[in-house]
C-alpha cells in the first residue's frame, strides 16, 4: 500500500488520545506540519483491537490520499503510556482505554496494515512528544534547558538539554497522600468541585473555565491548582534548573485564571504557554526520524 523512500525529509505521524488519533505528514527539514495533510478520526478506544487499528488506518489512508505526490520514510506514534517505546509493544491496562491492545506488537501490527517494513515504524511516549514539539520549533526554541508539562487527563512531563527531549514521568511521584497525577489532571478539578458544591462537572475543565468569571468558587479552584502545580515543581524545577517552564495540553485553554498565580508562585523561572497546539505531539514524534535529514536540496 505505501511506498517509503528513506531519502524524502517527509514522515506520517500521528499522536493517538484517548478518543481520537491526529495524523498528518511532517516536514523534518523545518519541523513543521503540512497544513493540508491533518486529520482526525475518532476512535473507540474501549473497543476490539481489530476495530482500534481499523480506525488508525482510517487516519493514515485519509492523510495519504490527500498527499499522494508526498513521498514517506517512515511512520511515527506518540502514544500514552505505559508502552515498551523501543519495541512498540502495549502495556495499557486499568486506565479505560486501548485494553484490547495490551501485550500487542503494535508495530508488526502496523507494518502489516500499510504493507512496510516494521523498521519504518517508530513510537515515543505522547507527552514526551509534545514538548520535543514545543521544544523544536515553540515556546521552547530558544532555549537549551526546558522543563515542560502537559495538563490534561493526565499529568505528563519531559525535560529537554540542548534539543534532546526526555520523559520525566513525575506524574509517578509521590505528592501529598497518593501521586501527582491525582492533583495536576482533569479529574482533579472534577473532584474538587464536587467536594466542595457536591455537584457533578460533565463539562470538564472547560465548564469550569466558562463559570470562573462570574463564580468564584471555580476561580479558586484554579487558583488551588495552581498552589498545588507550584508546590510539586518546586522541587523538580530546583533539581534541573531549566531556563523555562512551557505548559502544553488542553487545561491550559484556561491559562488565565491559574498562570499569573502560578508564575507569581513560580518566581524562580520563566514560564511560557505552549504554541503549537495538536501540531506539537505530531512534530515531535516525527522528530524521532531526524537522523535521516538530508540536504534541503536534495
Amino acid at each position: 500500500m505505501m511506498q517509503t523512500n528513506t531519502l524524502t525529509t517527509y514522515i506520517l505521524t500521528a499522536d493517538i488520545g484517548g478518543s481520537h488519533i491526529t495524523a498528518a505528514i511532517c516536514n523534518l527539514q523545518s519541523h513543521t506540519i503540512l497544513k493540508q495533510s491533518i486529520c482526525r478520526v475518532e476512535v473507540d478506544s474501549k473497543n476490539s483491537a481489530e476495530s482500534i487499528l481499523a480506525s488508525w488506518k482510517s487516519a493514515f489512508d485519509q492523510v495519504l490520499q490527500k498527499n499522494e505526490t508526498v513521498s514517506i520514510s517512515g511512520v511515527s506514534l506518540a502514544m500514552p503510556g505505559p508502552f515498551n517505546y523501543e519495541n512498540g509493544i502495549s502495556y495499557i491496562k486499568g486506565l479505560d482505554k486501548y485494553e484490547a491492545l495490551y501485550g500487542m506488537d503494535i508495530r508488526q501490527s502496523l507494518a502489516d496494515m500499510l504493507n512496510m517494513d516494521g523498521q519504518t515504524i517508530r513510537f515515543r511516549n505522547d507527552a514526551e512528544s509534545t514538548i520535543a514539539g514545543e521544544v523544536l520549533n515553540g515556546a521552547g526554541k530558544n532555549y537549551q534547558h526546558v522543563m515542560g508539562v502537559t495538563l490534561g487527563t493526565g499529568f505528563g512531563s519531559a525535560y529537554s538539554e540542548n534539543g534532546v527531549t526526555k520523559d520525566l514521568n513525575l506524574g509517578s511521584n509521590p505528592y501529598r497522600e497518593s501521586i501527582a497525577d491525582d492533583f495536576l489532571s482533569t479529574r482533579w478539578f472534577l473532584k474538587r468541585y464536587l467536594d466542595i458544591t457536591g455537584v457533578h462537572l460533565t463539562g470538564g475543565v472547560k465548564e469550569l473555565a466558562a463559570m470562573a468569571p462570574e463564580i468564584s468558587i471555580a476561580r479558586d479552584i484554579f487558583i488551588e491548582f495552581a498552589d498545588n502545580m507550584s508546590e510539586f515543581l518546586a522541587g523538580p524545577v530546583a533539581q534541573l534548573n531549566p531556563q523555562v517552564l512551557v505548559i502544553c495540553g488542553n487545561i491550559a485553554k484556561a491559562s488565565e485564571f491559574f498562570l499569573p498565580h502560578l508564575t507569581k508562585k513560580l518566581n524562580a523561572i520563566p514560564v511560557k504557554l505552549a504554541q503549537l497546539g495538536e501540531s506539537a505531539p505530531l512534530i515531535g514524534a516525527a522528530a524521532m526520524f531526524d537522523n535521516l535529514k538530508v540536504p534541503a536540496n536534495s
